[in-house]
Parts: structure tokens; sequence; C-alpha cells
């Protein structure tokens, strides 16, 4: 059996659908923002960890948190994150618009090629300011 914990090659993760990447890269960023929530606060109500971590990690935060990680894209990046946000998909948001969904589709794709390519430090580049 595979390692789970171990990387896969770049061109592993390139045969994987981008869909697949964000389904990935979505539980990257949500065990992120919960470990920064958690360390911010421990002491907090899980109702009130709950709130705090919903709005960060929903289409519209990642949408937000994505234009300032843009602008900080290697090439194969931008390249997952325009196959991620193109993507179809099988599910709709219900809600976040159109717009924010596709771009946080595509901001997970990224995250999840990331993770599953052993590239924490650039994870970390690409989320904290």
């Amino acid at each position: 059996m595979t390692d789970l914990f171990s990387a896969i090659s770049k061109e592993s993760a390139r045969q994987i659908s981008p869909v697949t990447l964000a389904f990935v890269g979505d539980a990257v960023y949500s065990l992120y923002v919960r470990k920064r929530e958690v360390l911010a606060v421990p002491d907090a109500k899980l109702i009130v960890l709950q709130k705090r971590t919903a709005d960060a990690v929903s289409a519209k935060g990642q949408s937000s948190l994505l234009i300032r990680a843009e602008e900080k894209f290697t090439g194969e990046e931008e390249e997952i994150y325009h196959r991620g946000r193109n993507a179809k998909k099988s599910t709709k948001s219900k809600n976040a618009s159109v717009i924010d969904y596709n771009r946080s589709t595509g901001f997970e794709a990224v995250l999840g090629f990331l993770y599953l390519t052993g590239q924490y430090d650039r994870i970390i580049q690409l989320i904290e300011d």
C-alpha cells in the first residue's frame, strides 16, 4: 500500500483531474485554517471556531485570498489554477457566485497539487502574506 503521507511525482499529480486536486486542496486549506484558529484561541467554543473557519474556507473567502496568492503563482501553478477554474464541476455552490466558486476550485486545485507533490512550504507561501 502507498504511504498516504508521502509525496508523489509532479507527473503523477498532473494525471489527477483538476476537480480531484481541488477536493484534496479543500481539505488542506480547511485543516490549515482550523489549526490557525485553534492556536489563536485555544479555549474557544466549538461554535465560535466553526463560524470563524467557515468564513475563511468558503468560496468567497478563498476567492479573496486568491487575489493575493495569484500574483505569486509560478507558470506551473497558474496552469493548474486555470485547469481547476475551468473544469466542469458536477455540483454548484449554494452560497457563492459562479465566479467565486470557479476561482476557489482553481485555487484548491493548486493547493491539492502542491500538497500531493510534497511542496508544503510553497503552500504556506501562497496562503500567508
